[in-house]
């Protein structure tokens, strides 16, 4: 049976993996974007995660193509990196309202059908980051760091309605961002990853298929690294 999934962020990237993955599996899947063309087989709908009233917006879309939303796969973030010295407040601002608080508003509004449901899976998207810390992304590792504190909180509170918390931390992924980076960059990075590759996005997207699938049921809190060895340990 066709589930309702909500990924935002899912026009490009990790995110378009994952959606396109919910909709190999027979899954109606509804995507957040901020402008940019959205491939055939998924709903497009515009929203800025730190606005509060277009996410309550994406959710009255979503709802009203595909049913209340079973599903949630809270990808969208942003980063901008600099020494802790010489950020901004605004700067740390930014990351922490797309990442975090946006993430929060995306959690509080999807419990809202799935308690009535009695069912669902929340799935959110962290960073190795977000566990290992990263010289010049202070803001960036603090808000996915949070992340961790969010969904553990969350699974506790919800549990007793089936509804999972999860949190997937990717590692380097294959992206447009990624590829880039200059090659002593690219190589340095490789050298600390035990497997000596980057992920496919599509290996982070099984992973979240994973846990929305009735073999995770009864995973729940979890911290799950896609990351090649790079974080172990933390």
């Amino acid at each position: 049976m066709a589930r309702s999934v909500l990924v935002t962020g899912g026009n490009r990237g990790i995110g378009l993996a994952i959606a396109q993955a919910f909709a190999a599996l027979g899954d109606q899947v509804a995507v957040t974007h901020r402008g940019s063309a959205v491939p055939d087989g998924l709903l497009g709908i515009r929203c800025d995660v730190t606005d509060p009233a277009a996410i309550e917006a994406a959710y009255d879309e979503a709802e009203a193509a595909h049913g209340p939303v079973e599903i949630l796969v809270a990808n969208a973030g942003i980063t901008r990196d600099g020494l802790l010295l010489r950020m901004s407040d605004d700067d740390w601002q930014a990351v922490i309202d797309t990442n975090l608080t946006g993430t929060f508003r995306l959690v509080r509004r999807a419990s809202k059908g799935m308690l009535r449901l009695r069912r669902g899976r929340i799935v959110l998207i962290s960073s190795v980051v977000g566990l290992t810390g990263s010289a010049g992304q202070v803001n960036y590792a603090a808000s996915k760091a949070g992340l961790v504190g969010l969904a553990r909180s969350v699974a506790r509170e919800l549990g007793s309605r089936s509804i999972t918390a999860n949190v997937v931390a990717p590692g380097f992924v294959e992206t447009d961002m990624t590829a880039a980076l200059p090659d002593t960059r690219r190589d340095e990075i490789l050298s600390q990853i035990p497997l000596r590759r980057y992920a496919t996005p599509a290996e982070v997207a099984g992973v979240v298929t994973w846990l929305a699938s009735d073999a995770a049921a009864y995973v729940t809190g979890a911290v799950i690294p896609v990351d090649g060895g790079l974080g172990m340990g933390h």
